[in-house]
C-alpha cells in the first residue's frame, strides 16, 4: 500500500511538504488540508496589490488547483481539523470523520497576535492574510479617508506605503521609539522614517494603542492612544506574528518558549511520526542559539521541503538560520543578515562594526542611489556577526543573502576586504559597499 503522508496547512511549509513527499516517492498519497479557499498563492504580495505596484490578485495565484489534482495531492479546502491523535495515529476532520496517516506534517501557520485592547470586535480592522478577503478588504481601502497600521512591524513597512500611495491619510502607531525596532537599528531606520514623512504618513512612536472606537452600527470610527485620539476609518492590525499550534499543543506535542513547536534538523517534532514547518515551529539563531519564530517565507517552503522528503523516508537536515531578511519601506529598501547592533547589545554579545556609504552602480550612470552599510565582527577573531543596510533597492536583497551564507561560514572581515567584487558601470561600482565596511571595521579594531 502507497505510504499516506497528511498535510495540515496549505502556505509555504504545507505546499513545500507535498512538493517533497512527491519528490521522495512518487507513489505517495498524500492528503493536505486548509481551512482557506485556495492553496499556492502569495500572501506576501497583498500589500503591493493594494498599492498598486501590482495590478491583479489574481497574479499572487502561484498555481490554479488542477496543478495539485496532476501531481497527485489531495488537497481538501475549505477544511477544518479539528484535533490530532499521535497515539492512534488519526486526525478527526470535520465533515470528514476520523482520518489516518503514515506521516502527518504540522504547517499550520500563524496568527496576528491580540492588540489586547477593548474593539477588536469592530468592523474595519483588517488582518492582511487571505487573499479572497484581501480582495473585499481592497474595496473598503478605496472608500476610506483615513487608516492607522498598527505596530511597525515589517508588514507595516509594506502597507503603510501602500495606504499612501492610495490618497489615504494614514497613521503609524507603534509602543517603540522606532519602526522594526525588534529587527533594524535606528541609524538605518532613519532615512526610512524622513521618507513616510515625505509621503505624508504621520508616525506615532512611544505611543500606546488604548481602545478600537467604533459608531453606533459597530463600525471602527477612530482610535484611543496614550496620545490622545485619532480618527480612522480602517485599522490594519499588524502585531506580531504568533504560531497557530491549539491543535498540536492540545495533541501534547512539545512547545517552545516562542509558543512554536519543537523540531530537530529534519523538522520532526516530540511526537512519532510528526514533523512540522514553518511559522507553526521554531529554529535556533546559528550564532546566539536562540530560538526564532514567525521567519519569512522563503524559510517556511524550505522548511517544509525538509519536512516532506523525511516524512517520505528520505534525508534531509534542515539547518540553523542566519535569517537574511530585507523589505521595501517608504522609496528605500532595507535589509541584513542575523542582528544588528541593537539585538547584539541586547544578548550581550561583544561586537565591532564597520560603516560603509557606496552606490549601487557607477556615480556616473543614471539611476546612481546610495546605499549605506554596517557590518558587525568579533573582536576578537574578527569573524561577520551581522551587517544591516539600507539602499535605493539595487543589491540589497543580494547582499543580505550573501552576508548570511559569510557568517554561517565563518568569514571574516580579512575576506569581506579582499573579496572580488564585479565591476559594471550599469550594475556594480568600483568599490563594494561590503569592502569598504569591512576595511573600516578593520580599521576600528586598530583603534581598539
Amino acid at each position: 500500500m502507497p505510504r499516506k503522508t497528511v498535510i495540515i496547512g496549505g502556505g509555504p511549509a504545507g505546499t513545500g511538504a507535498a512538493g517533497g513527499v512527491k519528490a521522495v516517492d512518487p507513489s505517495a498519497e498524500v492528503v493536505l488540508y486548509t481551512q482557506f479557499e485556495d492553496i499556492a498563492y502569495s500572501p506576501c504580495g497583498i500589500p503591493y496589490v493594494h498599492g498598486g505596484e501590482i495590478d491583479s490578485f489574481d497574479r499572487l495565484i502561484l498555481a490554479g488547483k488542477q496543478a495539485y489534482v496532476d501531481a497527485g495531492i489531495d488537497v481538501h479546502y475549505e477544511t477544518t481539523v479539528k484535533s490530532i491523535n499521535t497515539a492512534k495515529k488519526t486526525i478527526m476532520v470535520e465533515g470528514e470523520g476520523e482520518v489516518s496517516y503514515d506521516s502527518l506534517i504540522i504547517g499550520t501557520g500563524f496568527a496576528y497576535a491580540d492588540p489586547g485592547v477593548p474593539g477588536t470586535e469592530l468592523g474595519g480592522l483588517y488582518y492582511v492574510k487571505n487573499i479572497r478577503a484581501a480582495q473585499e478588504w481592497d474595496k473598503v481601502i478605496a472608500n476610506s479617508k483615513r487608516a492607522v497600521v498598527v505596530e511597525a512591524s515589517p508588514l507595516a513597512m509594506e502597507m503603510v506605503s501602500a495606504l499612501a500611495h492610495r490618497g489615504i491619510e494614514t497613521h503609524l502607531v507603534d509602543a517603540n521609539p522606532y519602526a522594526l525596532s525588534n529587527m533594524a537599528d535606528p541609524d538605518i531606520m532613519a532615512p526610512v522614517e524622513e521618507s513616510f514623512r515625505e509621503l505624508g504618513i504621520h508616525l506615532h512612536y512611544n505611543t500606546t494603542l488604548e481602545a478600537f472606537l467604533g459608531d453606533s452600527e459597530g463600525k471602527l470610527r477612530a482610535i484611543r492612544t496614550s496620545a490622545g485620539e485619532i480618527p480612522v476609518d480602517l485599522a490594519v492590525v499588524a502585531t506580531h506574528k504568533t504560531p497557530n499550534n491549539a491543535l498540536a499543543a492540545a495533541a501534547g506535542i512539545k512547545i517552545g518558549s516562542t509558543g512554536g513547536l519543537i523540531v530537530d534538523e529534519n523538522m520532526k517534532t516530540s511526537a512519532p511520526d510528526v514533523w512540522a514547518a514553518g511559522d507553526a515551529c521554531e529554529i535556533p539563531h546559528g550564532l546566539a542559539g536562540t530560538p526564532l519564530q514567525g521567519l519569512t517565507g522563503s524559510h517556511a517552503y524550505a522548511q517544509g521541503k525538509a519536512a516532506g522528503q523525511n516524512a517520505a523516508g528520505g534525508s534531509k537536515a534542515y539547518r540553523t538560520v542566519f535569517i537574511p531578511w530585507g523589505t521595501p519601506a517608504g522609496k528605500w529598501v532595507i535589509g541584513g543578515a542575523s542582528f544588528g547592533e541593537a539585538t547584539a547589545t541586547a544578548l550581550g554579545i561583544p561586537y565591532i562594526v564597520g560603516v560603509a556609504e557606496g552606490v549601487s552602480r557607477s556615480r556616473y550612470y543614471s539611476g546612481v542611489k546610495k546605499t549605506k552599510l554596517k557590518i558587525l565582527a568579533d573582536p576578537k577573531s574578527h569573524k561577520i556577526l551581522g551587517a544591516q543596510m539600507v539602499g535605493g533597492g539595487d543589491g540589497i536583497k543580494e547582499r543580505a543573502d550573501f552576508l548570511a551564507q559569510a557568517i554561517r561560514f565563518g568569514m571574516t572581515l580579512e575576506d569581506l576586504a579582499t573579496m572580488d567584487t564585479v565591476f559594471a558601470p550599469a550594475i556594480g561600482a568600483l568599490t563594494e559597499p561590503i569592502v569598504a565596511a569591512a576595511n573600516n571595521g578593520l580599521a576600528a579594531a586598530k583603534k581598539g
